[in-house]
């Protein structure tokens, strides 16, 4: 079902509701699109079944955990390093699952090669970040960070 576009307008509605809130109960779903909590029920399931619904999270305030920095790091890769006969970017992706301060890795078009998401304590920790983890790496050859000031506009909802 994934981009299929076999969704119809009571799946987009339970999609919309379970979005902003997922702990919602089918009750209370059924009653906002005009479906009974068992039809409900069925439809959530297929769409978990289906991969629309990936999973479920809690979603954590940063601040409240104690990390109070944010920023965007843009990464450029070597593009002819050997490491272990692997491609750089393959050797970069796996390494970039086991640094907990990165949050999301996108790769890019354009000049850089990968863009990281990094929640940190502070400046010191995002400085041992990029010091001792980072520019380590042997596929990074050079990164370029944004720091957060403001965050205007922070959704995990998709706009369905």
């Amino acid at each position: 079902m994934i981009g299929s576009g076999t969704l119809d307008k009571l799946d987009l509605a339970i999609l919309r509701r379970l979005q902003e809130n997922g702990r919602e109960t089918y009750d209370l779903i059924g009653e906002q699109v005009g479906l009974s909590p068992s039809a409900v029920l069925r439809r959530v399931k297929r769409l978990e079944e289906s991969g629309t619904i990936a999973r479920y999270v809690a979603l954590v305030r940063p601040e409240a955990v104690g990390l109070g920095l944010t920023a965007y790091l843009n990464v450029r890769l070597e593009k002819n390093t050997e490491t272990h006969k692997r491609n750089p970017m393959d050797v970069f992706r796996a390494a970039v699952q086991s640094w907990p301060e990165v949050v999301e890795c996108a790769s890019l078009t354009g000049e850089m090669d990968y863009l990281l998401r990094v929640v940190v304590r502070d400046m010191a920790h995002y400085s041992r970040f990029v010091m001792e983890t980072l520019l380590k790496h042997p596929s990074v050859q050079d990164c370029k960070t944004s720091f957060v000031l403001d965050t205007v506009k922070s959704t995990t909802a998709m706009p369905v």
